[in-house]
């Protein structure tokens, strides 16, 4: 039996009887007009935090370089319109913590004046180092939730002669549909980036997967795609979670990424739609990545669908403009499956930040947990082949080696296992928790082991130090002695 005919049979993931993406989905793009003030988070990416190189009381213009990169894997932010910085120092992260991290506070003059920009005439005619510079220098990092910087990603592509692109336009989690927008309303500049990403990564053609619950997406980008052969638009079975780069590079191509490998290792590059239309953006206009496209759905939102936001604007000021029917009950940046829930609706959005839901209490209600039955349910249902309910019953008795011996590492944390489950059990949250207690220890461990480096590199110095004095001390005696020797000869010489 084939991966298709798995995934239709329901041999892996889940597919939510109702997968909330309309109406949001069918209406009309949406411009969001720019608030009093925007903090703009210096990590949104995987790496090292951007640095801050504007300072309080500066007046930045809009795609104007606000942090730059440090390092190989980081990134660098822009201003998303002008006006004068009036605050770097920690905001709420979007995270359930509600731990701050450091953002660059700007207040907005209303202008919106922006820099020269610095297009590519020929983004074709440039060398794939170029590009991918270009990209570097635009902030540009993968927009499905991974944020993993482009350019380092297409760098990695390059000296691994990655022979094919995959275009991620899945978007397999329940109530978003901002990857949809975009190729519905900007096929084309998807299209585009994809061209400019093969050039600069040298992949000879790319696959386009689009799940088969978006027709009208898939129309589009058929249409756009239609005069370069090499690009190949792939409709494949709407199934949770196929937009995990794994599940997709195996339905499209056939090919299991190993575990603990990346998808480049088999010759293969994921890319989100939303990350190459930025990278077109970025070629073809010397645009930075410094607003997307954001979903606000959810039951307690009045007039949902897909809005063109600034990043940094807070979540509070996206309700806003959509309004609200009743007050939510939680809050959730992301898909329902694997998003954050949000402390509350005072913390800014990030590059990632592909939706905002405002959800219900009937939403969010769940029966409360129960023992385990072990019906098998989360097995059938893991994307990745592991047994949940084994890897819970470690988890349960504190046996951390035996989870991480089930291939926990390898869990996506999708939810599909919970999702299925009868019990209710947690298993996702059960997961995380024993991710970070195995983690922890680890770190323990690493610490333990320095010390004892450090004691044993005290205990040899120490040694060798005494055994250097002690041959100093022995060599000064048989000095002395050498010495008492000659004025003793001396002595019986003298008449």
């Amino acid at each position: 039996m084939g991966l298709l005919d798995k995934i239709n049979g329901g041999r892996w993931g889940v597919h939510p009887h109702n997968d909330h993406k309309r109406p949001a989905a069918d209406e009309p793009l949406r411009v969001m007009p720019l608030p009093a003030t925007l903090r703009v988070p210096l990590l949104q990416h995987v790496g090292a935090p951007a640095k801050a190189v504007v300072s309080p009381g500066d007046k930045v213009l809009r795609g104007q370089l606000i942090g730059a990169a440090q390092g190989t894997v980081s990134a660098p932010v822009h201003a998303p319109s002008s006006g004068v910085v009036t605050a770097i120092g920690p905001v709420t992260a979007p995270h359930p913590s509600g731990l701050p991290f450091d953002a660059i506070t700007i207040a907005l003059d209303g202008e919106d004046k922006a820099i020269e920009a610095c297009a590519a005439d020929d983004p074709f005619a440039l060398p794939p180092d170029e590009v991918t510079r270009r990209i570097a220098d635009a902030g540009i990092v993968g927009l499905g939730g991974a944020t993993f910087p482009s350019a380092p990603k297409a760098q990695l592509g390059r000296k691994l002669a990655v022979e094919t692109l995959v275009i991620n336009g899945g978007e397999c989690e329940p109530y978003l549909s901002s990857d949809d927008s975009v190729m519905r309303n900007r096929a084309d500049e998807v299209v585009d980036g994809v061209r400019i990403l093969m050039h600069a990564v040298g992949a000879a053609s790319a696959l386009v997967g689009i799940e088969d619950n978006k027709p009208e997406a898939i129309a589009a980008m058929r249409a756009a795609a239609a005069p370069f052969a090499q690009i190949r638009v792939c409709p494949v079975p709407a199934r949770y979670p196929m937009g995990s780069d794994r599940q997709l590079v195996e339905v499209l191509t056939g090919r299991q990424v190993p575990a603990g490998a990346r998808t480049a290792s088999i010759g293969v590059l994921v890319n989100n739609v939303s990350t190459c239309a930025a990278i077109h953006r970025a070629l073809r206009h010397g645009e930075a990545l410094y607003r997307r496209i954001v979903t606000v759905n959810g039951g307690a939102v009045a007039r949902p669908g897909n809005v063109l936001a600034p990043v940094g604007v807070l979540v509070e000021d996206l309700l806003a403009f959509v309004g609200l029917k009743e007050a939510p009950a939680r809050l959730v940046m992301g898909g329902p499956m694997m998003g954050l829930a949000l402390p509350h609706a005072q913390v800014p959005t990030v590059k990632a930040c592909g939706g905002v839901l405002a959800l219900t209490a009937a939403e969010i209600s769940r029966p409360a947990p129960s023992a385990c039955i072990r019906c098998g349910s989360c097995v059938k249902a893991c994307p990745m082949g592991l047994q949940p309910l084994e890897i819970a019953a470690r988890i349960r008795v504190g046996d951390y080696d035996g989870a991480a011996a089930l291939q926990l590492d390898d869990c996506l944390a999708c939810g599909c296992c919970a999702y299925v489950c009868p019990s209710s059990v947690p298993l996702v949250q059960s997961f995380q928790h024993a991710k970070g207690e195995i983690w922890s220890r680890a770190q323990q461990k690493k610490r333990l082991a320095f010390t004892r480096e450090l004691a044993e590199a005290r205990n040899a110095r120490l040694e060798r130090e005494a055994r250097e004095r002690a041959e100093a001390a022995a060599r000064r005696k048989a000095a002395r002695a050498a010495q008492q020797a000659a004025a003793a000869a001396g002595t019986q010489e003298t008449p």
